[in-house]
């Protein structure tokens, strides 16, 4: 057998772990989201002065914004539900916390940096980009959206 025979087999092969590793995708970056969503209501005055010390417009409308649509992306990326249209508002999130919070920190984590915020946003490009796999309702519903 050729390489290149051999390389479009190991590639069809690999095909079937992707609706498994879509799958522990998703949870990873509910479970990441779980918990600033949980810090955020526990503590949502201080969220709200923190906002405003950021610069951001409406802190409190905005504070609520970030926290509720953390908390509806939490309960449908681990459903599988409507994950391409979820993807995109946490997205977003992401992309703001990177430049307002994250990028001054430069990349290390270690150091507040951005380097787990533009993971989630890499996740969450692909969430947009693949849809939720097989194990989701959006596959059950949707037919393999």
């Amino acid at each position: 057998m050729r390489f290149g025979e051999f390389y479009r087999e190991f590639s069809r092969l690999g095909e079937y772990g992707r609706s498994f590793f879509l799958l522990a995708a998703r949870l990873a970056v509910a479970a990441g989201f779980a918990e600033a969503a949980r810090m955020k209501w526990e503590a949502m005055p201080a969220v709200v002065e923190w906002f405003g010390s950021l610069g951001i417009p409406a802190p409190a409308f905005m504070a609520y914004l970030v926290s509720s649509t953390e908390v509806a992306g939490i309960v449908l990326l681990a459903l599988g539900f409507l994950t391409r249209l979820v993807a995109l508002p946490l997205m977003v999130i992401m992309i703001t916390a990177i430049a307002v919070v994250h990028f001054p920190n430069g990349f290390d984590c270690a150091e507040q940096g951005y380097e787990i915020p533009l993971y989630y946003l890499i996740f969450l490009g692909m969430f947009l980009s693949f849809g939720a796999g097989r194990f989701s309702l959006d596959h059950l519903l949707f037919k393999g959206q």
